[in-house]
């Protein structure tokens, strides 16, 4: 090959895989920066360090709520504090991070409402179905009075609750048939989580539930031992699912939040002025996460449309007919729930 064609053929290779890239870069999702640190500088005695453990993966909004904690509290202890960040579950799932925290081994965690339901039943209110309409409303619950108590009540067991962000709606995919009715359901392999309340919802819906551990899902999903499963935009895209599920249904059938935990032990440690400032980084991560959250759920789905999954966008009519059929899930719960809290809930969400 003449050294001229051999230039230009690197050339064009060259500009292809530019392109490719670029092409990449640009469906890269586009995520609010991490705001600037705003208050004084607090002042008091001591050192400390926070390790901070989650379970979700290093590229979710979760993980970039870390980080706007650590900035926070880094920034305004003058140093004095330090937060080490750890992700993906490496110190822990979130009920060994919980019992960590407990035992004092471990200072904060944020895991998501539904794996704490034995410590705390109320918390089982954020597994029933449609309970919070838009993400506004579950805003409105959690940072209002509800969510203060709650976040009260969960102050015991050598735990204290200080704050709230989200882990978001779940959304249902599956390998067999669009799904815009509970109808489409019949008979359908679903995977959910071993969850009472969620058994409870597939099954009133027709579909056969099937729990089983989220590290088995994919396979199950490849293989056929299930035929569907429902999780958050962001974790569907990052598990890959696309791969093994065509259809998908926008359903925001229930909303998970993540409640921000820190070691009693530790907390009592800390004095006034830094735990103040624990309080109001957790808030102001909370904020931030959500936006993220938001953000990327957005996106996301966008980009798995592009991918070539079938997404089904539920009409209020549509969403109408699956909250009818549901009706009784609230009936079996409210006892153990407490009616107070659901009827509460409700009505702040109209």
């Amino acid at each position: 090959m003449h050294t001229t064609t051999m230039t230009r053929v690197t050339s064009l290779i060259g500009a292809t895989l530019l392109g490719l890239t670029t092409l990449q870069a640009s469906a890269a999702p586009e995520i609010p920066p991490i705001p600037a640190v705003q208050g004084d500088v607090v002042q008091a005695e001591g050192d400390f360090k926070i390790k901070f453990s989650i379970g979700t993966t290093q590229s979710g909004a979760q993980y970039r709520g870390l980080e706007y904690f650590e900035k926070i509290v880094e920034q305004r202890s003058d140093g004095h504090i330090q937060v080490e960040l750890f992700h993906s579950a490496q110190l822990g799932d979130d009920l060994q991070a919980v019992s960590n925290l407990q035992s004092g081994t471990l200072e904060m965690t944020a895991p998501s409402t539904s794996p704490l339901v034995g410590m705390f039943p109320e918390f089982a209110v954020f597994d029933l179905p449609f309970l919070f309409p838009t993400p506004e409303v579950a805003d409105t619950v959690l940072d209002g009075e509800i969510g203060q108590k709650m976040l009260d009540d969960a102050s015991r067991q050598g735990l204290v609750a200080i704050g709230w962000a989200e882990n978001g709606y779940r959304q249902l995919t599956n390998s067999a048939t669009p799904v815009t009715s509970p109808d489409d359901l019949d008979g359908l392999k679903i995977r959910t989580m071993q969850n009472d309340i969620h058994l409870d919802i597939w099954r009133t819906l027709g579909a056969n539930p099937t729990p089983m551990s989220f590290a088995e899902l994919f396979t199950a999903l490849e293989q056929g031992v299930v035929d569907g499963q429902e999780n958050p935009w962001i974790t569907i895209e990052a598990s890959k699912f696309i791969e093994v599920q065509d259809y998908a249904s926008e359903t925001n059938h229930v909303y998970t939040p993540f409640i921000t935990l820190v070691s009693e032990r530790f907390w009592n440690r800390l004095p006034a002025g830094y735990q103040q400032l624990v309080r109001d980084a957790a808030k102001q991560m909370g904020d931030y996460e959500r936006e993220v959250s938001r953000t990327l759920n957005d996106q996301i789905k966008q980009q798995l449309k592009q991918s070539g999954m079938q997404i089904t966008e539920l009409t209020p009519e549509q969403v109408e007919v699956f909250q009818e059929k549901l009706a009784p899930v609230y009936d079996d719960w409210r006892d153990e729930i407490g009616g107070e809290l659901i009827d509460a809930i409700r009505k702040a969400s109209q």
